[in-house]
């Protein structure tokens, strides 16, 4: 009988023990989650941008040569959460069908907006980087990655805003020389 005593309470306190080192291994309490960032004073460029735009086309060739006549475009985008603006393009770009899709937001860590852009003409994705100027409500920056042919390349851009409804991107590229020129100019004005 004394036996027995003894062997219930070891049982008892070898489960005591047990209870309370699984209890000393339960996870902490998860972190608490910090807050959902919120659009900011840099989101309103975005939001203005919204909808559907009406896009004229002109590739820009040396003085001197003929290039091809502009084109037309659509150009419709969406605002994520009132923090990327969504871009998809639709055009016919000398006779092919182009289609690209792109994304535009406000980094808070760099103190610049960032965007992402790929079509079906690129054999891979470009990034970059862009400032605002509120006085010239000019946008200019970069994007770099691959060309038609997979060589990588640095294009700069500049986007300015002639009123709520009108905006016009320059693209320029490093020419023969190495200097860079403007190849592409694309006129935008918001659908009614």
């Amino acid at each position: 009988m004394k036996l027995a005593k003894t062997s219930w309470a070891t049982l008892a306190a070898v489960a005591l023990a047990v209870t309370v080192t699984a209890q000393d291994k339960r996870p902490a309490a998860a972190p608490a989650m910090p807050p959902v960032p919120q659009p900011g004073p840099e989101h309103a460029l975005l939001k203005g941008d919204e909808g559907v735009w009406d896009a004229t086309i002109e590739i820009i060739t040396p003085p001197g040569t003929q290039g091809p006549p502009p084109s037309k475009g659509t150009e419709t985008n969406s605002l994520m959460g009132g923090m990327w603006l969504i871009t998809d393009f639709t055009s016919d770009m000398m006779g092919t069908p182009f289609a690209g899709h792109g994304m535009l937001g406000w980094d808070s860590n760099k103190k610049k907006y960032v965007s992402v852009w790929t079509d079906n003409m690129s054999p891979g994705l470009m990034a970059g980087e862009f400032s605002y100027d509120a006085g010239k409500k000019t946008m200019t920056g970069y994007m770099e990655g691959p060309d038609m042919t997979g060589k990588l390349v640095k294009t700069t851009s500049v986007t300015e805003w002639k009123d709520p409804d009108t905006r016009v991107f320059t693209m320029y590229a490093p020419g023969p020389d190495g200097k860079e020129t403007p190849g592409l100019r694309i006129t935008y004005k918001r659908r009614k």
